[in-house]
């Protein structure tokens, strides 16, 4: 078995050889184009799954990180390849969405976190802003109790916006959209780190929707959401006739319950959910 590891990652390490893959990241990385060759060498020997793809295959889904410069180092949790019934696929992590928003040079502050119970005065209805000037309450047992999250962000013109969700609509909005919560396995990301998963999908949901999107950010979200309701109508009904969008959803995240993913794209998503929640986030808060 060892022997046979090895000598996957000996073709890999082949594959990387090749004249036109390691020209298109020297002009990716220039100088850095080293080191990433080196991530995807450990980052292919490390995972068992992954050598049971094609060394070929797995080299294109590490030049898409390479293209957008996120490390594919999973600890860091910006990118990841993730393998599913031998096919990799590039996933872009928490870190890599607030990469790729900050590279478009106009957010001041970016900022997601969780709501304790008593820090939430109240929201203003009309633009969204919380008063969070409360103190978290304790319960008996010393503890503090979510209650929501948040995310933040204000661009250097000024223009600033915050979305809130409460944690039973970040329930909700996982038993409707995400593969891993509809599973109901206490293993998936959802049960092991809810948290985590709950602040990516506010932080995530306010950037798709309100958010100064970098063109290599805007091309991630249309490569990730090209099975998206309002993309189906689109390809449909394009050059045919007006297209009443009134039942469309238009948040960056969702699969429509209507019209449920193959078993392998349920897979797919479960297992980058899964290299996410794995991934040693931090505290997620950025300036």
């Amino acid at each position: 078995m060892a022997t046979n590891s090895i000598a996957r990652v000996d073709e890999f390490k082949s594959v990387l050889n090749d004249k036109t893959i390691r020209a298109q990241i020297k002009n990716s990385l220039k100088e850095n184009s080293g080191a990433f060759l080196s991530s995807m060498i450990d980052l292919y020997s490390g995972d068992p799954y992954l050598q049971k793809c094609d060394p070929q295959a797995v080299a294109m889904e590490c030049l898409k990180a390479a293209s957008l410069k996120l490390p594919l180092v999973k600890s860091l949790g910006f990118a990841y390849v993730v393998p599913y019934n031998n096919v990799p696929t590039f996933t872009i992590g928490y870190k890599g969405l607030i990469q790729l928003a900050q590279r478009s040079g106009m957010y001041r502050n970016i900022n997601a976190d969780v709501v304790y119970e008593g820090e939430c005065i109240g929201q203003n209805k009309l633009s969204g802003d919380l008063d969070l000037s409360g103190e978290a309450e304790l319960d008996s047992n010393g503890e503090k109790t979510v209650i929501g999250y948040f995310a933040y962000f204000k661009l250097l013109n000024g223009f600033e916006k915050t979305l809130y969700m409460s944690k039973e609509e970040v329930e909700a909005w996982g038993k409707k959209y995400s593969q891993a919560y509809k599973s109901g396995k206490g293993g998936t990301p959802w049960f092991k780190e809810f948290d985590k998963m709950a602040i990516k999908t506010v932080l995530r949901r306010l950037i798709g929707t309100y958010g100064v999107m970098s063109s290599e950010m805007q091309e991630v979200m249309v490569s990730e959401n090209e099975e998206s309701k309002m993309q189906r109508e689109i390809d449909a009904n394009a050059n045919k006739q007006p297209l009443d969008f009134k039942e469309v959803e238009y948040e960056i995240d969702p699969e429509p319950a209507t019209n449920e993913p193959s078993e392998a794209e349920k897979q797919r998503i479960l297992a980058a959910e899964q290299a996410e929640a794995e991934a040693d986030y931090g505290q997620p808060s950025f300036l």
